[in-house]
C-alpha cells in the first residue's frame, strides 16, 4: 500500500489532469448517446407546428402582395388624377399668361420700330403760339395711334408701357403718362410685324402728320426699324372703379335704355 502511494506521488500532475479530462469527456459522450433518441422525437413532434407557422407566414406574404398590387393601382389612379390636375393648372397658367400679356404686365421683345420726337428749334414767329413748337401729348398720341393701326402689338414711351388705362396729358414742358413725368426727347418703341416701319412710313395718315407738325412747325422726328425692340412691363397700378369681371353665366342682357 505504501508502495502504491509512493508511485502515485511520483506520477506527474499533468498526467492526472489529462486522466480527469478524459473521464469527463467519456461521461459526456455517454450522456449524448442516451439523449439522441429523445432529440429525434422532439424534432418530429415539433414539425407540424412549424409547418403551420410556415403556412401562416406564406398566407401573410400573399396578403401583403395583394395589398401591394392594390396600392399600386391606387397610385396609378392618383398619378392619372394628378396629371389631369396638372393639365388643368397648365391651362390656367397659360390663360393667366395671355391675360398678363394683354394687360402689359410682362416685358416683351421682338422686331419693331423706334420713333423719336423732339421740340422744334426753329425761331418762333411773332404772334405764334410757343406751344405749337413743342412736342405735346397730342403728338405722342398721333404716333401711338398710327402704330396701333399699322399692327403694333406693344408700345412704350420713354420706358412707360401703353395699356388700355394709360392716359397722357401735358404738364408744362413735360408729359404725364402712367403717373410718370416724361421729358423730351420722347422715344416711342413698338413691337410688331417686320414691315411695321414700312407700313408706318407709307401710311397716308402718317404723311399728313409729318406735313402738319414736322414741316409746319419744325418738330424733329426720327424713325428706324429694330431687329429686337424691347418694351418693358407696365409698372403702374390698376384701379378700376366701374369695370367688373363678367360672370361665368351671365343673366340675359337687359335691353338698352330699359331699366331692369
Amino acid at each position: 500500500m505504501k508502495g502504491l502511494i509512493a508511485r502515485a506521488r511520483r506520477v506527474p500532475s499533468w498526467q492526472l489532469t489529462l486522466a480527469a479530462a478524459l473521464l469527463v469527456l467519456g461521461f459526456l459522450m455517454v450522456a449524448q448517446a442516451g439523449a439522441q433518441p429523445s432529440l429525434v422525437q422532439y424534432t418530429t413532434q415539433e414539425r407540424p407546428p412549424l409547418v403551420a407557422t410556415a403556412t401562416e407566414l406564406q398566407q401573410q406574404q400573399d396578403d401583403l402582395k395583394a395589398q401591394i398590387l392594390a396600392l399600386r393601382a391606387q397610385i396609378e389612379q392618383l398619378e392619372a388624377s394628378s396629371a389631369g390636375n396638372s393639365a388643368l393648372v397648365t391651362s390656367l397658367n397659360d390663360q393667366l399668361e395671355q391675360a398678363r400679356l394683354a394687360a402689359g404686365f410682362i416685358d416683351l421683345q421682338g422686331p419693331g420700330v423706334v420713333v423719336q420726337l423732339e421740340d422744334s428749334t426753329q425761331p418762333i414767329p411773332p404772334g405764334a403760339a410757343p406751344g405749337d413748337y413743342l412736342v405735346s401729348s397730342s403728338d405722342i398720341r398721333a404716333v401711338v395711334d398710327e402704330l396701333w393701326l399699322d399692327g403694333a402689338e406693344a408700345i412704350a414711351v420713354n420706358g412707360e408701357r401703353i395699356t388700355a388705362t394709360s392716359g397722357m396729358t401735358d404738364i408744362g414742358s413735360s408729359i404725364l403718362l402712367n403717373g410718370a413725368y416724361l421729358q423730351p426727347p420722347y422715344q416711342i418703341v413698338a413691337i410688331g410685324p417686320r414691315d411695321l416701319y414700312t407700313r408706318m412710313t407709307t401710311s397716308a395718315s402718317f404723311a399728313q402728320y409729318v406735313k402738319a407738325r414736322v414741316e409746319g412747325f419744325g418738330i424733329r422726328l426720327g424713325a428706324g426699324s429694330l431687329d429686337k425692340a424691347v418694351v418693358p412691363a407696365y409698372a403702374g397700378g390698376v384701379a378700376l372703379t366701374y369695370a367688373r369681371a363678367l360672370p361665368a353665366s351671365p343673366s340675359p342682357a337687359t335691353s338698352p335704355g330699359v331699366a331692369p
